[in-house]
This record gives C-alpha cells, structure tokens and sequence, in this order.
C-alpha cells in the first residue's frame, strides 16, 4: 500500500492506495482538512522613490480584492488605499496618517496573511 496525500478545492485528503489493483472496501471517509495555502511572494508594484516610512499592513488574512489608490497619489488619514476580501466580506484598508502612497506590495486577486505588507506611504 502507497499513502498519499491529494488536496481537492483546497480540501486535503489523505488516501492509501493498494499496489496489486485488488479492490476492498474503503475505510471511513475522514473529513477533510483545510489546506494552508501558500503565501505567495508579494511582487511590489513600482514604487515613487522606494518603500516609504509608513506602512500599511493586513488587519486579518484575506484576498486583495481592489486596490483604490495608486503609486503617487495623496491620501489622507482614513481614505481607503485598498480592499481586502476577508471571509466574504469587503473590508477596506484606510491610510493610518497624511501621506503619499510609497509602494503597493500586493496585487489584485492575491491571498496575503495577517500582518502582510500591502502598501507604503511618505508622510
């Protein structure tokens, strides 16, 4: 017998296999286990001069779902920089002081964790 282990929809299962192609009875489906998706590399956008001196961070793990302000753009404390997708609710990412957004560290569409960089800003 071979075990493996197969992640379906982000579902994990872990399976054993018989060499010899005989068929018996599977044992009790376990239920499935969440699989831990990998955190991708962040790929900065180009940023105005470098990283800034302030940065803007995840509150909780989620997807980034839009990203309202760009390289350059001045904000204020409280404007919405992005939005993050977190379990199935929209939750914006607000600019914690005045600045100028530094860097965007995150694109749309990828899973970032708590406490991830997401953005940079010169105040």
């Amino acid at each position: 017998m071979k075990s493996y282990t197969i992640t379906v929809n982000g579902n994990v299962y872990d399976v054993t296999v018989e060499e010899n192609g005989a068929v018996s009875a599977p044992p009790a489906a376990p239920a499935p286990r969440r699989a831990v998706a990998p955190v991708a590399a962040a790929k900065p956008a180009p940023a105005a001069g470098g990283a800034g001196n302030v940065k803007i961070e995840a509150g909780a793990a989620g997807k980034v779902f839009k990203i309202e302000a760009s390289v350059g753009a001045s904000v204020k404390k409280g404007d919405t920089v992005m939005i993050l997708e977190i379990m199935k609710m929209e939750t914006p990412v607000v600019a914690t002081e005045d600045g100028t957004v530094a860097s965007i560290n995150v694109n749309v569409g990828e899973m970032v964790e708590a406490g991830a960089l997401l953005a940079t800003l010169n105040n």
